[in-house]
């Protein structure tokens, strides 16, 4: 294949495109913002189930509380009650009987009460485990949202990034043969560095000496032939001081 060499110089901005694309390309997947999110949504959740824990201990102690002042309630009614019986004219025998029970509803009373300033004491020490827990919850969920942010930042700054290089990249493939071309998306499909200069008898792509004979083969090609590395097989892009 014959190109001039100019043209066959284009090559090496067209190498330097791709290049830069995969740079963007591997930026974008290792953004240390991407390890970030992934340990602060693991904190998010950590929080969020230390929430439930502290949000499930206080409905507990809720429901205790309620038990105990639904039962301080009935004991209350009950007193009354025989307190009404008593009032209302009882027989002797009736009124020794409501004054034993008025004596054990008063004992079940100051029981209840008792148990009652318990579990106040644990519904407050409860309560603030539930603010504290909200409140770490919502640090987390701050500092997710930040990291998301600069995220999102950086990938917006690649994409500028390769919606530029992509462009470059199009417009030197605009202006080169179509042949040339195609000989270069051939060898770059392969994985590899598709052109590279050649720097005294070193391949510009894969870094690696040229042997004698094969530098004499190059060196000895005509200005406007192109020429490929035997180890890479990239196109080695000549200058005139090595040919």
């Amino acid at each position: 294949m014959k190109a001039d060499p100019a043209v066959q110089r284009r090559l090496l901005d067209l190498a330097e495109a791709d290049a830069e694309l995969n740079r963007v390309q591997h930026r974008r997947r290792s953004l240390p913002e991407l390890e970030q999110i992934g340990e602060a949504e693991r904190e998010v959740r950590a929080k969020r189930d230390e929430l439930v824990v502290a949000e499930t201990a206080f409905n507990d102690i809720e429901r205790e509380i309620k038990r105990l002042e639904n039962e301080v309630e009935q004991v209350r009614k009950r007193e009354q009650r025989d307190r009404d019986l008593m009032a209302s004219g009882a027989s002797a025998k009736q009124l020794e009987d409501l004054e034993h029970e008025l004596e054990t509803l008063a004992r079940r009373q100051g029981i209840l009460e008792d148990e009652q300033l318990e579990v106040m004491e644990q519904r407050e020490a409860l309560e603030m485990n539930v603010t504290k827990s909200r409140e770490a919850l919502s640090e987390a969920e701050r500092r997710l949202a930040e990291v998301q942010e600069r995220r999102d930042q950086a990938l917006a700054d690649l994409e500028v990034a390769h919606t530029r290089t992509q462009g470059e990249r199009d417009r030197i493939v605009a202006e080169l043969p179509e042949g040339l071309v195609a000989l270069y998306e051939r060898i770059r499909a392969k994985g590899g560095i598709a052109a590279g200069l050649l720097q005294g008898s070193r391949c510009g792509a894969c870094r690696i000496e040229l042997d004698r004979t094969a530098l004499i083969e190059v060196r000895d090609a005509a200005a406007d032939d192109v020429v490929r590395c035997e180890e890479c097989g990239a196109i080695l892009v000549r200058t005139g001081e090595n040919r």
